[in-house]
């Protein structure tokens, strides 16, 4: 058969068979691209990158020594891929393990995610105004363990009274930061890294800077109570959100935290003052 044949003796099924391939290729490929999304793991894919063009370059030129370094990197590149995406690999088998590719929230799921977002929204209430300064991360696919170990461990689930309590000045674990992990409240205390640009306003606090800084690094949300105004902001992407409403902070929180997909469902509503409105 010659080249040519190959491309035009196609019967229908082969045709369907191909267009099928092709979208699982692209599927498959479109799904490790929102797995590693807004991780470390695309600076990393970024550097594999390089090295492949620096290998590219050294055979064109004949840089014989650095290209063999080059082809020694890359001959245990699958090996170092596997340590270095671990994290990212982990998630993957596990969304596939629970059937999370297609599947779509449970109304249970989108219960328990109000029951969050209604947490969240009237303990910051509370904390708003009464000025009471707090720090609250939640971890979404960069994995926060790092900072999670600076802290005290709680691992309790997410309730607004016990996040109130931990930010009541004066006590043991007001200090620092509040991390999320998992829909649960994993540490207290906890460090987060500063941030270090310049064109952050001077009128912002250690808090803002540390919320700023930890969404330089990771995907994670971060919840901003400003002790002398009672302010609150929203971190996230390296954006810094000021100033919000109690229906901005509740309609971002949810968008940011789970998607709009729940951006329809029923709605916590507080008010500032920490009373349910209707």
């Amino acid at each position: 058969m010659t080249f040519l044949d190959q491309f035009t003796d196609f019967t229908p099924l082969n045709v369907l068979v191909n267009i099928i391939d092709v979208l699982l290729v692209w599927f498959v490929i479109y799904k490790l691209i929102a797995i590693i999304k807004g991780t470390k793991a695309v600076q990393l894919l970024k550097g594999i990158f390089v090295i492949i063009i620096a290998r590219i370059v050294t055979e064109v030129v004949g840089l014989d020594t650095l290209g063999w370094l080059m082809q020694m990197v890359l001959d245990w590149g699958f090996i170092a891929i596997i340590i270095i995406f671990q994290p990212e690999l982990r998630r993957a088998l596990e969304q596939i393990g629970r059937g999370k590719l297609f599947a779509r929230s449970s109304q249970q799921e989108l219960e328990e995610r109000n029951r969050l977002i209604e947490a969240m929204v009237k303990s910051v209430s509370y904390m708003a105004k009464r000025r009471i300064g707090a720090l609250i991360s939640i971890e979404r696919e960069t994995g926060l363990t790092d900072y999670i170990e600076t802290g005290i461990p709680i691992q309790s689930e997410i309730t607004s009274e016990l996040l109130i309590n931990i930010f009541i000045p004066n006590t043991p674990l007001h200090d620092g930061a509040v991390i999320i992990q998992k829909n649960r409240i994993a540490a207290a205390a906890c460090y987060l890294p500063l941030s270090e640009s310049p064109f952050i306003s001077k009128e912002l606090g250690t808090r803002h800077r540390a919320a700023l800084g930890l969404s330089e690094v990771t995907d994670a949300i971060t919840v901003v109570v400003s002790e002398e105004t009672g302010a609150v902001s929203l971190t996230a992407n390296g954006d810094l959100h000021r100033n919000l409403s109690v229906e901005d902070f509740e309609s971002r929180l949810r968008k940011m935290w789970f998607g709009p997909e729940i951006e329809q469902s029923q709605s916590s509503k507080w008010t500032w003052g920490g009373k349910k409105n209707g």
